[in-house]
């Protein structure tokens, strides 16, 4: 445990800055996944999936990817792309709805 501890610690002390908000003044489509991903990495998922609610679809994106390659299942492929899709059209959700709510 201490050493998920020494992980979220660092990585909270070491989150990069958008280039998109620190530019244009908005938040981009994948402002907040860092932050949601140290929430989640201390196990504070309702306030991970308030920070950023795509963060599940790519993780689960990630490890189906992962799987498929490593198991080869049949169909696979056609599953990563609705996935992929699902999670693309969360992201645009996502987004819209943080500028509209923040302007």
């Amino acid at each position: 445990m201490m050493f998920l501890d020494r992980i979220t610690n660092w990585l909270d002390n070491h989150q990069l800055p958008c280039y998109f908000k620190s530019n244009f003044g908005i938040e981009c489509p994948g402002c907040g996944t860092q932050r949601a991903f140290g929430l989640l990495l201390k196990g504070q998922f309702s306030q991970s999936f308030h920070s950023y609610p795509p963060l599940f679809l790519f993780l689960s994106l990630f490890i189906f990817l992962t799987l498929h390659l490593t198991f080869k299942f049949r169909n696979g492929g056609i599953y990563l792309k609705y996935l992929f899709i699902f999670t693309a059209v969360a992201v645009m959700i996502n987004f819209i709805y943080r500028l509209v709510i923040h302007s």
